[in-house]
């Protein structure tokens, strides 16, 4: 079975949960960060993380790629979405918490930049047919379904 592919837009709080989720679970394949902060305060910050506690596995960052218990992924400093390399990584899925972009046309450019579909950690300034809870209506969500709020 192959595993969706995950890139993460801001690794505050909630981009280094999916990560240890990850790690846990194995659902899915994180392949990119991007967030603006240096990539070894990044790597620091997950490792000594002031919620979770300190990560009990490895982690090496090794120029733009951090690894996780021997897991890489690219690490990615861009303000633009729509400069990301979501196609050329293959990006199933963008989990955006930066919490910075809350609007549909914002959102829309992790989809022009290749990722096939966009869940959102914030609530959205714009109108979105529905805001998802796992277990009581993810059932709205459907093969068209792009721009998916969790908020």
């Amino acid at each position: 079975m192959t595993v969706p592919k995950i890139a993460i837009n801001g690794f505050g709080r909630i981009g280094r949960a999916v990560i240890r989720i990850a790690k846990l679970r194995g659902h899915f394949d994180v392949v990119a960060i991007n967030d603006l902060a240096p990539a070894d305060a990044l790597a620091y910050n997950f490792k000594y993380d002031s919620v979770h506690g300190k990560f009990p596995g490895e982690v090496e960052l090794k120029g733009d790629t951090l690894s996780i218990d021997g897991d890489p992924f690219k690490v990615l400093s861009e303000r633009d979405p729509g400069k990301l390399p979501w196609k050329e990584l293959g990006v199933d899925y963008v989990i955006e918490s930066t919490g910075k972009f809350r609007k549909i046309d914002e959102l829309n450019h992790h989809l022009e930049a290749g990722a096939r579909r966009v869940l959102i950690t914030v609530p959205t300034k714009d109108y979105l047919e529905s805001t998802v809870v796992l277990g009581v209506n993810d059932e709205v969500v459907t093969p068209e379904s792009k721009l998916i709020s969790n908020a």
